[in-house]
């Protein structure tokens, strides 16, 4: 699926989206993520330990929301991205997607570094997009 230039600005641009798993039991987890995003696909890094991670092994369903509050309603803005992830463990496309973090957060290398070792790289396809407020 191909994001319009308006998704994909305000995709790349925010600094934190939260992402939402769900067990094969149905449990849900909701969580905050840095992301970066290449062509359409979304990319954020996890411990492989993490629940997001559990949870996307068992059900690789997913859903990225990206908003903008403002305490002018008429300003409110953002965007949900329903997809399929998939675990990124090792290898060229665990490494570019890495590099790419990085560059987005100069800190992440220091602060929580993502190592094939202890972490994987999630890499959202979207399936469904919605939207509000970017008309």
């Amino acid at each position: 699926m191909r994001l319009n230039k308006k998704i994909a600005k305000l995709i790349a641009q925010e600094r934190v989206c939260r992402v939402a798993t769900a067990g094969s039991d149905g449990t849900t987890h909701l969580v905050p993520v840095c992301h970066v995003l290449a062509g359409d696909k979304i990319y954020f890094g996890s411990g492989d330990d993490g629940r997001k991670v559990k949870n996307l092994r068992e059900n690789p369903r997913i859903a990225v929301t990206i908003d903008l509050y403002s305490d002018d309603w008429a300003q409110i803005r953002g965007v949900m991205v329903q997809g399929i992830a998939k675990l990124i463990e090792r290898g060229p496309r665990f490494k570019q997607a890495r590099d790419r973090l990085y560059r987005k957060y100069p800190q992440y290398r220091n602060e929580a570094a993502i190592a094939p070792s202890d972490s994987v790289v999630i890499e959202v396809t979207p399936t469904h997009v919605f939207t509000w407020g970017l008309d």
